[in-house]
């Protein structure tokens, strides 16, 4: 196994990006909005007047949005993040210590509502709808921008923002509906239905299809086009099942043929990969280490092992077929500690510049998946089987035939495991997957710490104590 890029005597460089200065959003970035009533404005937050009256001002507001993704919890792929907590909570990771009582409570099911994890997990995901909004708000009052770059930067901040309450309302359930940047309206906000908030996500990637180009700024794949909007309308889709519109949104990002499923799999994760729909720079947190926070966090290195903060499942390690190649590639083995451990991003630590490696968000392996789930729902077995078969192939897997199985709940089930083995640390995919085809008590009914509740987190004890119009989750 190799291990890339610890060059711990190369020379540190130093990294600078006008988009870091967070331009109008600068308090909303590092402080609760509780805070941000109480601190004076910041020396270099520019007032909206400035920020949208040139082109360059405005797209270093937005570029102040993509960099915070890198540092929010919720988005940072991070160990407060959905990737890592929502791993714990499935069964694909198991934290290393007991002595980290908010993890525990996470790979066990018994969290509790002060458990900060889950406040990371709210409060950041909230700072970045809070961003979002600013900048609408600001762009919505500005005249001095061309249509086509206004209408490009709304989309933008909408699908962020669309985006970011997917994972609220399918962490959470029921969250305040909050699309101002008015905070004394918003400090009180009660819980929103998740239908009301199911139909601003798909009203705010519909218009951001509609206003997002066809190509990448500056080639650069952190920057989002009609195509993420396209991959996220499918993926809302799947979850609201609406197998119609998970065929044409996937169809449509699939026929476009701009992107590819690469035949080797360390490609995969690189900076900028062609099967890369969406990404994230770690350059996003204008420091000097250049390696993504899942490759930081998950990969136990051969030496310092003992700074190891979680494992994959065994059992999840068994499920894989015995010459796919994801167990090979995407895999790797600490023999200090006998543990398999996520090995999809290759660098663990670095400052070399450009990054070899970009946090994946969204990818087009998803939309095969997403397709043959939903023509399974169809109908169309022998169309659902030949997108699944593209995936397996890949990993140098038989294909599986309409001879092989004997009806819907069986491809099913297939599709289920490959999306599991294809997903692994990535965004949360297992546990929403488990949980959106009501399989939680299925895989966890016999453990004694198990209910039904446990499917949703609980909503943090100190946001209810800010705003007591906040009810609490039942269970909790």
């Amino acid at each position: 196994m190799v291990y890339v890029l610890i060059s711990k005597n190369h020379k540190m460089k130093k990294y600078t990006h006008k988009g870091f200065i967070f331009i109008v959003m600068l308090a909303f970035l590092i402080l609760s909005c509780e805070d941000f009533l109480e601190i004076e404005t910041p020396r270099n937050r520019m007032v909206s007047e400035e920020v949208f009256s040139s082109e360059e001002t405005a797209l270093s507001a937005i570029q102040g949005i993509y960099n915070e993704l890198f540092v929010s919890a919720f988005s940072s792929g991070g160990r407060n993040s959905v990737t890592f907590l929502t791993g714990l909570s499935s069964d694909n990771l198991e934290g290393l210590s007991s002595s980290n009582i908010p993890r525990v409570q996470l790979d066990e099911h018994e969290i509790t509502a002060d458990n900060e994890l889950i406040l990371y997990l709210w409060t950041s995901a909230y700072n970045t709808i809070y961003m979002c909004n600013a900048f609408l708000d600001g762009i919505a009052n500005s005249d001095e921008l061309n249509m086509e770059l206004r209408g490009q930067l709304q989309g933008e901040a909408l699908f962020i923002r669309g985006f970011t309450y997917f994972y609220l309302v399918n962490l959470y359930g029921d969250v305040p509906l909050i699309t101002s940047p008015n905070y004394s309206e918003n400090a009180v906000s009660d819980r929103t239905n998740s239908e009301e908030v199911w139909k601003l996500i798909f009203e705010d990637l519909e218009t951001s299809l509609n206003l997002l180009p066809e190509s990448y700024r500056n080639n650069e794949r952190t920057n989002l086009t009609k195509y993420a909007a396209l991959t996220m309308l499918a993926r809302a889709s799947l979850y609201r099942e609406d197998w119609k519109g998970v065929e044409n949104y996937s169809t449509q990002v699939i026929e476009s043929n701009r992107y590819d499923l690469l035949e080797d799999h360390n490609d995969v994760f690189l900076a900028n990969s062609n099967e890369a729909i969406w990404q994230i720079s770690p350059l996003g947190n204008g420091q000097q280490s250049s390696q993504t926070n899942e490759g930081g966090l998950l990969i136990i290195d051969p030496v310092l092992y003992f700074v190891a903060v979680a494992r994959l499942n065994e059992d999840f390690y068994e499920t894989f077929e015995e010459n796919d190649l994801r167990r090979q590639k995407w895999i790797g083995y600490n023999e200090a500690i006998n543990v398999y451990f996520p090995y999809k991003y290759k660098v663990w630590t670095s400052n070399d510049l450009p990054p070899l490696e970009y946090s994946m968000v969204l990818r087009y392996a998803e939309l095969y998946l997403m397709r043959a789930e939903a023509q399974t729902h169809l109908g169309n077995y022998t169309e659902a089987l030949q997108d699944l078969n593209v995936i397996r192939e890949r990993s140098e897997l038989p294909s599986i035939s309409t001879e092989d199985v004997v009806n819907q709940t069986e491809i099913l089930n297939f599709i289920m495991e490959e999306r599991r083995n294809e997903f692994f640390a990535e965004w949360g995919h297992r546990w929403f997957d488990m949980r959106r085809t009501n399989r939680l008590e299925e895989v966890f009914g016999e453990r004694q710490t198990w209910q039904a509740t446990d499917a949703l987190y609980p909503i943090p004890n100190e946001e209810r104590r800010k705003n007591l119009n906040l009810t609490q989750n039942p269970g909790y």
